[in-house]
C-alpha cells in the first residue's frame, strides 16, 4: 500500500490571503487579526475546513483577510448564516465576526438566538464603543454621556454589556479579551476549542473615532491595577504587585481590599468557570471603583445544537425511510390544472 502523504503543517502566514489590508492605521483589528491567524495555526486548522462569516462594519472586513472560506454577508445578519453554514456541514469550523454595532443592534436578535442554541459557532465580537465605518456615531455599547456626531449632547442610553447579554443568553462559552493584551492568543484558543457556541467580546481600539477608549486596560504602567486576569479555581487577586484582591461583602457586592492586612488569599472569592451566576457577577464589574475582568467567565458542556438537529433527522429517517423529493412534492395538497 503507499505510504500515507502527510499534510504539511501549516504557519500563521499560510492563513493570510493576498489581498491588501485595509483599516485605519494603528486600528486594533490588526492585533486581532495577526492572533487569529497564529491560533488558527497552533490548533491546526486547514484552510479548506475553515469559514469566517462576518456582516458590515469595520470589523466585517475580516473574512477577506484570512485564507479560509468566507462571507461578508450583510448588516447584523452573520449568526443566521453561520448557523446555516454549520448545519449544511458540521465538519466545518465556522467562525463569526462582528462588531458592537453590527452585533448588538440591528443583529441582536440573531445573536441571542444562535447562543441560546448552542450552535458550535466561535463568535468574535469586536467592542469599539462606536460606529467606526459610517464615522463615529454611538453604538449599543457607549458609554452614557459621549458626545459623538449622532448625540452631540451626550449619549442618554444605558450602554449595553455583551458579556452580561450573552451569559442572559445561555450561551456555553462567555470571554473577553483586549486587542493588544497578553491573554489574547489563550482565550481565542480556548474559544476555538470549545464545543458548542463560544462568545467572545474583545475590546479594541478605533483609533479616529474612539481612541484609547481602553486605555485604562493597554497602558504598560497602569493597567495591572485596572484589569483583573480570571483563572480557573484561583483566588481573584490583581494588581502590579499582585497585592490586591476582590472580596464580597454581607450584600454580595465585589470588593476591592488588600492582601496582607489581616485577608489572606483564602479569603477572596474564587474564579469557577463553571458558577453562572459568578460569571454574571463578574460581568457586572464595569465600575470605575473595582477592576474589569478579562479571560474566560464561563465555560460549559452542552449539547449542540446541529448534533440535535441531525438525530432528528436520523430518527426521521429511521421511522419513516429515506425521504424521496419527488413524492414529497406530489404528496398531499396538490392540483393539477387541465389544459383547455
Amino acid at each position: 500500500m503507499p505510504a500515507e502523504t502527510k499534510l504539511p503543517t501549516l504557519t500563521a502566514k499560510d492563513f493570510a490571503s493576498d489581498q491588501d489590508v485595509r483599516w485605519c492605521p494603528g486600528c486594533g483589528d490588526y492585533a486581532i487579526l495577526n492572533q487569529v491567524r497564529k491560533v488558527c495555526a497552533k490548533i491546526g486548522s486547514t484552510k479548506e475546513n475553515t469559514v469566517f462569516v462576518s456582516g458590515i462594519g469595520c470589523s466585517s472586513r475580516f473574512p477577506y483577510y484570512m485564507e479560509t472560506y468566507g462571507m461578508h454577508s450583510i448588516h447584523g445578519r452573520a449568526c443566521a448564516i453561520a448557523t446555516g453554514v454549520k448545519l449544511a456541514n458540521p465538519k466545518l469550523d465556522v467562525w463569526v465576526v462582528t462588531g458592537d454595532g453590527d452585533g448588538l443592534s440591528i443583529g441582536g436578535n440573531h445573536l441571542m438566538h444562535v447562543l441560546r442554541r448552542n450552535v458550535n459557532l466561535k463568535i468574535l465580537l469586536f467592542n469599539n464603543r462606536i460606529y467606526g465605518l459610517t464615522k463615529g456615531q454611538y453604538s449599543p455599547t457607549s458609554e452614557e454621556g459621549k458626545k459623538t456626531k449622532s448625540s452631540p449632547m451626550g449619549v442618554i442610553d444605558m450602554p449595553l454589556c455583551p458579556l452580561s447579554v450573552a451569559l442572559a443568553s445561555e450561551a456555553s462559552f462567555v470571554a473577553r479579551a483586549v486587542d493588544v493584551d497578553k491573554d489574547l492568543p489563550n482565550v481565542l484558543e480556548r474559544a476555538a476549542q470549545h464545543q458548542g457556541s463560544a462568545f467572545v467580546e474583545i475590546y479594541q481600539d478605533c483609533n479616529v473615532f474612539n481612541h484609547k477608549a481602553f486605555e485604562y486596560a493597554t497602558d504598560k504602567d497602569s493597567k495591572e491595577e485596572h484589569i483583573l486576569r480570571l483563572e480557573h479555581g484561583k483566588p481573584l487577586i490583581f494588581g502590579k504587585n499582585h497585592d490586591k484582591g476582590i472580596w464580597l461583602d454581607g450584600n454580595r457586592k465585589p470588593r476591592v481590599v488588600e492582601l496582607g492586612r489581616g485577608i489572606l488569599a483564602d479569603d477572596l472569592l474564587f474564579h469557577d468557570e463553571h458558577d453562572e451566576s459568578l460569571a454574571f457577577l463578574l460581568s457586572r464589574m464595569i465600575h470605575p471603583d473595582v477592576p474589569e475582568p478579562v479571560g474566560v467567565f464561563y465555560s460549559i458542556t452542552d449539547h449542540c445544537y446541529e448534533d440535535l438537529l441531525q438525530k432528528q433527522v436520523d430518527d426521521a429517517i429511521a421511522a419513516k425511510g429515506q425521504p424521496n423529493l419527488v413524492d414529497l412534492f406530489g404528496a398531499a395538497e396538490t392540483f393539477e390544472v387541465a389544459a383547455k
